[in-house]
């Protein structure tokens, strides 16, 4: 029971944290606007922050960006232009979910190829270790040592 009153502490504590990235004086006043600016800036990565969004972020760069994106929505920019926009400026790497293309196979499947040639190189090692390991079999000459010697004690 303390348990889940300590974890329900600090959600409230950490709660209010997200709503402080969306500054009041950001928020356009046509609804429709704001909410597909929201949706739009919850696409973008925080280029400083780099895992969180910059509806999420509240880094100097990312409050620039939710503004930027609402200018250009104000300006009749449709979301497709908006990201457009966006990409050409600062690279596929803005984008959340970049597009699966030979300039990003890096980033989409450089993880799994890790994955794998560490898998292979953890096998390779464990059986090297294991031949390393193994006992080389003895002579009879030198088996009747061990005796003699075991027998003195």
């Amino acid at each position: 029971m303390r348990v889940l009153r300590l974890f329900l502490l600090l959600l409230l504590v950490l709660l209010p944290m997200a709503a402080l990235a969306v500054q009041p004086d950001e928020v356009l006043s046509d609804p429709a606007l704001e909410a597909r600016a929201r949706e739009i800036s919850r696409n973008l990565r925080c280029v400083v922050c780099q895992n969180q969004s910059i509806d999420d972020s509240d880094a100097p760069l990312a409050r620039d960006l939710r503004l930027l994106v609402r200018e250009r929505l104000k300006a009749g920019d449709s979301d497709g232009q908006v990201y457009g926009f966006l990409v050409a400026r600062y690279g596929d790497f803005v984008l959340l979910r970049p597009p699966v293309k030979p300039s990003t196979w890096l980033l989409w499947f450089g993880p799994a190829i890790v994955l794998v040639l560490g898998s292979v190189a953890l096998v390779l090692w464990f059986r090297r270790r294991k031949a390393a390991v193994e006992p080389l079999p003895i002579s009879e000459q030198e088996r009747a040592q061990v005796s003699r010697l075991l027998e003195d004690r």
